[in-house]
């Protein structure tokens, strides 16, 4: 998986690039066919909480879909939990709708299949 880390409004360190990898790059063990994930780290200035407000967006890019994620924290790595967490609810479920699907699509093969008994 392709990961590209960007910072708005905000100076990103080795430390916070190396957190956001670990944290997204571990949600490959829920589904394993994202390819990329676009992750926006930065503050926001204009808000309506007092001092400073972190936001953390990420968007996976999977086979066919795409999953958009954005939290808003007054830690910075409070936003990128809350991220990760939510990620990997929605690719739970998303794993659980192909799982359906393809059982679906399998019983409907099964059940057109014609068998022919030899007599």
């Amino acid at each position: 998986m392709q990961i590209n880390i960007t910072g708005k409004n905000i100076e990103l360190t080795e430390a916070i690039k190396d957190y956001v990898e670990k944290k997204i790059s571990g949600l490959e063990k829920f589904y394993d066919k994202i390819i990329r994930a676009h992750v926006v780290i930065g503050k926001e200035n204009h808000h309506h909480l007092k001092g400073n407000v972190f936001v953390c967006e990420c968007k996976l890019d999977l086979a066919g879909n795409d999953i958009f994620i954005s939290k808003n924290e007054q830690d910075l790595y409070k936003s990128i939990d809350k991220v990760h967490d939510q990620l990997e609810d929605e690719l739970k479920k998303h794993k659980a709708t192909q799982r359906e699907k393809d059982k679906k699509d399998k019983r409907e093969v099964r059940e057109n299949k014609e068998y022919k008994l030899e007599e």
